[in-house]
């Protein structure tokens, strides 16, 4: 079955409910361990437009700040219920949450 890198960019005072919302549906499992993931601070950017509903900031003002990015990973079939569950965890109104094919070489 093939597998999928998560990325998620989330600030830091919710690293732990989008983890958990990610392990819960699924994601981090390798052979006989789970919940595996790493989580990497990160500076981000974002200029909210007129109509959105920021999180944090205010409309038409560049926002620096640090946030976390979570990885981790899932089988293609569990990638559905994954999403569902981050953006239910998630604070933010449009989450960047990215799923990248992984390339897993076979054995000789």
């Amino acid at each position: 079955m093939a597998r999928l890198k998560i990325e998620i960019s989330v600030p830091d005072d919710h690293v732990e409910k989008v983890t958990a919302a990610l392990h819960a549906s699924g994601a981090g499992r390798v052979g006989g361990y789970e919940r595996c993931t790493s989580v990497w601070r990160i500076d981000g950017t974002w200029q909210p437009m007129p109509g959105a509903d920021p999180y944090d900031g205010e409309v038409g003002v560049l926002q620096h700040a640090t946030e976390s990015r979570i990885e981790s990973f899932c089988d293609t079939d569990q990638a559905a219920a994954v999403l569902r569950a981050v953006r239910a965890a998630h604070p933010y109104e449009e989450p960047v949450i990215h799923f990248l094919p992984l390339y897993e070489p076979g054995e000789d």
